[in-house]
Formats: structure tokens, sequence, C-alpha cells
């Protein structure tokens, strides 16, 4: 039985993790998680565990400059410093949440990310989990195994964001811009038993989950309307519009910017990809 540490009570990922095991693998792995928001932690002994999962962190981008020591002190220097206590308490892997961020925010282009892509992120949110990555992969050694996982956007059931902003959205606009763009996304279910396959192979390295399909803004917008009988119009009328302002306003950036991976890079030895986008948005939505 393999006993997995979740550092972050609480946060979305990690508590999904946890339903997941317990759900789909009963008796199958023993879970606990700590709370990482004060130093209390650091008196947690780690030497029982055989993988920690930190997923604690500052999960949403903000450009607020007062937020940017915040952000380098959660997203990085916490994450070197988990590491480090676990190695020093002999923990086997250590599991660290990272983001596609680090390869900067959404393209008004359509650009694939490949291996041969270099990170250069543009915000401090991205470049915080990039920093947080350079201090933990040299802690990695023949006893100390080290996964990153530079995650997409993650949506599922209960999840906050720019995916449940879009949903809202379908639920009350007649019409939505048709733009041709495309998206790496992750469910959450395909993120959990991706992380399970990982700690049973006792994994290292970088990784890129994402789905099986790329998404399509609007196709995403309608399939959430659609799950809670909701019409909603895709038409190309506003497209010139809506063109003109992306790489110039960051919410349209955000709604129709291009930002995926190359889907080769997303391939493991077993199969993670559990839902597709289909059946995702049906248990998003609930329906």
């Amino acid at each position: 039985m393999k006993k997995i540490l979740i550092t972050g009570a609480n946060s979305y990922i990690g508590t999904s993790f946890e339903k997941w095991l317990e759900l789909q693998y009963p008796d199958q792995y023993a879970i606990d998680t700590i709370d990482m928001k004060d130093g209390t932690w650091k008196s947690k002994d780690f030497t029982e565990y055989d993988t920690v999962f930190h997923v604690a962190g500052i999960a949403h981008v903000s450009l607020d400059p007062k937020l940017e020591n915040l952000y380098y002190k959660v997203n990085c220097n916490l994450a070197i410093e988990t590491a480090e206590h676990a190695k020093n308490a002999g923990v086997k892997q250590f599991v660290f949440m990272s983001s596609i961020m680090v390869y900067g925010d959404n393209r008004s282009e359509s650009k694939v990310i490949d291996h041969n892509t270099v990170p250069v992120p543009n915000n401090f949110y991205g470049d915080s989990k990039l920093k947080a990555e350079e201090g933990i992969k040299p802690l990695e050694s023949s006893e100390f195994k080290v996964v990153i996982l530079r995650a997409p956007m993650i949506y599922g059931k209960g999840s906050k964001g720019n995916y449940s902003k879009l949903a809202k959205a379908a639920q009350k606009l007649p019409l939505f811009p048709d733009i041709e763009n495309q998206r790496s996304m992750l469910h959450i279910d395909n993120l959990c038993e991706f992380i399970r396959l990982i700690v049973d192979n006792e994994e290292s390295g970088l990784y890129f989950p994402q789905n099986s399909e790329y998404v399509k803004t609007s196709e995403l917008v309608k399939l959430a309307a659609d799950a809670h009988g909701k019409k909603i119009i895709l038409t190309k009328v506003f497209n010139g519009i809506v063109k003109l302002m992306i790489g110039k306003i960051g919410i349209f950036d955000k709604v129709f910017g291009n930002l995926v991976y190359e889907k080769s890079m997303s391939c493991y030895v077993v199969n993670y990809q559990v839902r597709d986008l289909i059946e995702s948005i049906k248990l998003t939505e609930g329906t």
C-alpha cells in the first residue's frame, strides 16, 4: 500500500485526488493531508510516506504588483522547502504541480508547445512556478525521485477560474463568438488518474498531461450550455472585432487565445485519459 502525503489542505486538486483514490481504488492507498499556511508543517514527520504530492500554492493568475512577493514566497520558496524536508526524511518521490504558464500566457497566434519550446513566463505566477522547478530539480537523486507536472487549465465539478466563468456565461448569453482557437485542457479525473499512475510506477521527470482533445472556446461554451438545456448561438459576426482586441485586452487573450501542447508530449505508457471532452463537461456541469 502506497502512503501519500498531500500538502495543501482543502486544495481543489488535492481533495479531488484523495476522493478519486478513495472511490476508484479503495483500500489501495493511505492518504494524509497537511495544511501549509503556517510553519507548523515543518514539525511533521514525513518519514512514513512514499510520495509527497505538493499542491499547496496560489492557483490563480494575478497582475497586482503588491502580490508579487507573496507568489514567490508561496509558489516557489515553500515548494523548495517542502521538497528539501521530504528528501531529508527519506521520502522516495516528490510530485510538484507546475503549470503550462511557465511558457507564457495565451497566444494570439496558433503556436504549439513542443519539447524544444523554451519556457518564457510573462507573469509572476508562471515565473514563480518555473523558479520552483529550478529549485526542486537539483534535489533529485536515485533515492529521491522528482516529478514535475506542467498542467494546462484544470477543470471539473467545483473548480474555479476561467472555466467556471465561461460555463456561467454559457447559461446567460444568447450569442457567442465562433473564433477558431485551440486550448489544451485537463479534466480533474484525467489528472487524478495520471498522478495515480505516476505514483504507482515510481516515476521521475517532466510531464505534460492533457485531455486527448484540444478545445475550442466556442465549442466549450456550447457544450456547457447544452448540459443545462440552454440554447446559445455561435456566430462569426463579431469575429473581426474580437480579433482586433486579442493581444490588446487581457480578457480577450484569456478567452480566445491559443495555448496547446503537441499531443505526443502527453502520451503515457498507460492510458490516463478516462474522460473525453463531452463526458467531462457533463460531469463538471452536474448533468
